[in-house]
């Protein structure tokens, strides 16, 4: 368990704060995710049917009780959204974070772009006003880290 904390999750979030979580890239990240979980947890003894059997989905999340790689990376935004959002108006990252375009969207539904991500997460987790939230360093901090424990980015079993 110690390798897939230290070196999966390192690896599989690298720069994970300006991704734009789609719903396929979801699923293949959870999907990969309970591989590595059951190849860590191995098979359990079935002492009904008496035989081997590779754990369900809900017996892995219910024994490993630890945030998914989802609510890491949703995590990781609100973290670098505040970041950004703390910077001085004449720095890069601030302005190209409200940096408009000028350009037209596609016909169709548009895809969702990161800061519509972020607004959600932040609503999820910080209620309304959360944006004035963010300005405080500590209790944005705080913030965060309380969604963590309490696991309020929870998403659904895809």
């Amino acid at each position: 368990m110690r390798l897939k904390n230290t070196i999966i999750d390192k690896v599989l979030t690298c720069a994970s704060e300006t991704w734009t979580l789609t719903k396929r890239d979801r699923k293949q990240l959870n999907v990969f995710e309970r591989k590595v979980y059951r190849r860590i947890l191995g098979p359990v003894y079935d002492n009904e049917k008496e035989n081997w059997r590779i754990l369900n989905n809900k017996e892995i999340y219910a024994s490993v009780k630890k945030p998914t790689v989802i609510e890491k990376i949703r995590l990781n935004r609100l973290r670098w959204f505040g970041h950004v959002e703390r910077m001085e108006e004449n720095r890069i990252p601030k302005r190209v974070l409200y940096m408009n375009l000028g350009t037209t969207r596609l016909k169709g539904r548009p895809r969702n772009r990161w800061q519509e991500g972020v607004r959600e997460d932040g609503r999820i987790v910080g209620g309304e006003g959360w944006q004035e939230k963010v300005h405080n360093r500590e209790k944005w901090k705080k913030l965060l880290r309380m969604a963590r424990n309490r696991r309020i980015l929870q998403m659904p079993m895809e």
